[in-house]
């Protein structure tokens, strides 16, 4: 076993760069192998976010015919946890253990409290399935556990994310950071496209059994990996622990954090696109399944489309991003990319096309993945190696959050259109078509906000200049007017290109 092992590596790390995107952060000091290996977790919070947003969303909707509204509440239950990613990250910068550890408490808690949602979710799906040996109980006990599954399962995935995040940054050098996360992110979606391939082989025939025991055997595979995962990774630093520290308060870590000119303006690009192209991640399998009469299986499999649209634009955004590229143009060109994506789809259910539909499927997951990588490039450029764990978590908690309200906001609009009166006599698509139009519309939004933002850092890096020319005259030059007032900047340290032009 070990001498496949370290076949399988030595492969792996002769896969050229280029193939193997963001694979050149890897050093002496921190090897190909053990980032690969650190990069588990998030193959198992793909896993999760398979389970819960691909397979059992439709099997609930389809199968079991508990309402559309209801399930999309079930999978927005995690919001409660995002807005507290930046909590989560800024406690893991300053977490203080007897053996100097930082990072691995926090992610071995999310790892235990995914593992406690997946074994309270197959007897919650067996109460809704109307199994036998359940038939008495009543319905609420069901669906009451499984939003208590779900609930567990999503604050789980956002801690062990987040902090798993964290670690892999510190791992490496400052100017590798970005590098780093995006092979983690690469390695999520990865794992999402695997585990839909897995579910939908296994749920090819489906039963409410099989899926019990898929469920079952997700929780086991979630702590085996993350266990690996973890390792040897983070180094016991005893010297920290009896070490005398002293930390800002939460409050004004973040006031820090959020100090630049531009931080408020990218904050809202990404709640913009990350709704724009998350509102369908509910809707998606049953628009399959209803209008274009698409198995378990074959939707499952829909999931991998996205996930292998998104790992194409990480890729194209990692080539671009080493190119010198603003990370703001790359999440400009993903939030573009999406309205021909959503065209698409609209267009799939009056022509019954599939194929259209599968290929707006990936175009979406293109233009996610260009603008994940580009918003998440620019929120990590933000913040010092010593607020990482902040910059991360507020990242993922503004994407968490809007991820969250346009999941329960797409289902609850899908069954409102069904409540109409004479909605039995609508088109199949016709519950769809106005929620897909709404991302088309909130995707352009961002398109536009994004470029407000840029010109707003365009004007700042003007007034940079303008401050750098005065400040550094040559030797022989005659000292020049001072900079007007109205156009002179405003805060309390020095004048700093980089921290103008910075979030």
């Amino acid at each position: 076993m070990a001498i496949l092992r370290d076949t399988a590596l030595r492969k792996i790390q002769g896969i050229a760069p280029r193939f193997l995107p963001f694979a050149d952060v890897a050093s002496e000091a921190v090897p190909l192998s053990r980032l690969l290996r650190l990069s588990l977790f998030q193959v198992t919070v793909g896993m999760a976010l398979v389970l819960l947003v691909g397979t059992l969303n439709r099997v609930m909707i389809v199968e079991l015919s508990v309402p559309a509204s209801l399930v999309s509440l079930m999978i927005a239950l995690p919001l409660v946890f995002a807005p507290f990613r930046a909590l989560i990250g800024y406690k893991s910068d300053t977490h203080k253990s007897a053996l100097g550890w930082r990072r691995v408490p926090y992610i071995w808690k999310g790892t235990m409290l995914q593992f406690g949602g997946f074994a309270i979710m197959p007897f919650a799906l067996l109460v809704l399935s109307g199994f036998e040996q359940a038939a008495d109980a009543p319905a609420w006990i069901g669906q009451g556990a499984a939003a208590l599954a779900f609930l567990l399962v999503g604050a789980g995935v956002h801690m062990v994310q987040t902090v798993g995040l964290a670690l892999a940054t510190d791992l490496v050098e400052v100017e590798d950071q970005p590098k780093v996360v995006g092979l983690m992110y690469v390695m999520l979606l990865l794992g999402m496209i695997g585990s839909a391939l897995v579910f939908g082989w296994l749920l090819q025939d489906y039963s409410p059994g099989k899926l019990v025991r898929v469920v079952q055997g997700a929780a086991v595979i979630t702590i085996a990996l993350n266990l690996l995962a973890l390792w040897k990774q983070e180094p016991r630093d005893r010297d920290r622990a009896n070490r005398v520290e002293t930390h800002p308060e939460f409050r004004d870590a973040w006031r820090l954090f959020v100090q630049g000119r531009t931080a408020v303006g990218l904050l809202i690009v990404i709640a913009l696109g990350t709704m724009g192209f998350g509102m369908a991640d509910v809707l998606l399998e049953p628009y399959g399944g209803q209008v274009l009469d698409l198995s378990v299986a074959a939707t499952t499999r829909l999931t991998a489309v996205l996930a292998a649209g998104g790992l194409v634009g990480f890729a194209i955004a990692s080539r671009v991003l080493m190119d010198g590229r603003d990370p703001l143009d790359v999440a400009w060109w993903g939030a573009l990319m999406g309205l021909p994506a959503f065209a698409l789809i609209i267009a799939a259910g009056p022509m019954s096309s599939g194929i259209m539909f599968v290929i707006g499927t990936g175009l979406a997951g293109l233009g996610a993945g260009l603008f994940g990588h580009g918003t998440l490039t620019a929120t990590m450029r933000s913040a010092p190696r010593a607020q990482v764990g902040l910059a991360l978590g507020a990242w993922g908690a503004v994407q968490a959050t809007a991820a969250g309200i346009a999941v329960a906001l797409g289902g609850i609009l899908r069954d409102l259109i069904l409540g109409l009166p004479g909605s039995g006599g609508f088109r199949p698509e016709a519950p769809y078509t106005p929620v897909f139009a709404l991302e088309f519309a909130l995707l352009l939004t961002a398109v536009a906000a994004i470029f407000a933002v840029r010109r707003k850092q365009a004007r700042l890096s003007q007034t940079a200049n303008y401050v750098s020319s005065q400040d550094r005259p040559g030797p022989n030059a005659v000292p020049s007017d001072p900079m007007p007032p109205d156009r002179r900047p405003t805060g309390g340290e020095p004048h700093d290109h980089r921290r103008l032009t910075a979030l």
